[in-house]
């Protein structure tokens, strides 16, 4: 009932304003509906258990055994970055196998594949291991 005599007294003191040659302040406008946001709906993905869910399995399997032999044998040319899909980095051993420090490096590398964990060089080098 008071909002329809608000109206009401509202209309009236706008048409009185109109004959009076006054300005009319525009009628408050409803406040608009807040669009709705789109549901954002997560589906799990069927994940082995005791696995990494950070460890796709869409990226290549390798085995961490050759991976490092590669790396202490030809570490020098770069073939362990081959092998395990670092081809800009393959090139870069390669070009600058004169200097032995891509050598030097693949050992390094080579030990430190031996010593890491399964889980860690998976993360590391995007590839899953051979079971």
């Amino acid at each position: 009932m008071k909002r329809k005599h608000l109206k009401l007294t509202l209309a009236v003191l706008m048409s009185a304003a109109l004959l009076a040659g006054c300005a009319v302040p525009a009628a408050p406008a409803a406040p608009a509906a807040a669009p709705q946001q789109p549901q954002v709906v997560y589906v799990p993905v069927q994940q082995q258990p005791g696995r990494n869910p950070a460890i796709r399995n869409d990226w290549p399997i390798k085995n961490k055994l050759v991976a490092a032999l590669l790396a202490i044998l030809l570490g020098a040319l770069g073939i362990h970055k081959f092998y395990l899909g670092e081809n800009s980095k393959g090139i870069l051993y390669l070009i600058f196998c004169w200097c032995y420090i891509p050598g030097i490096l693949g050992i390094i590398e080579g030990i430190q594949m031996l010593t890491s964990n399964d889980e860690n060089f998976q993360l590391k080098y995007k590839c899953r291991l051979e079971q």
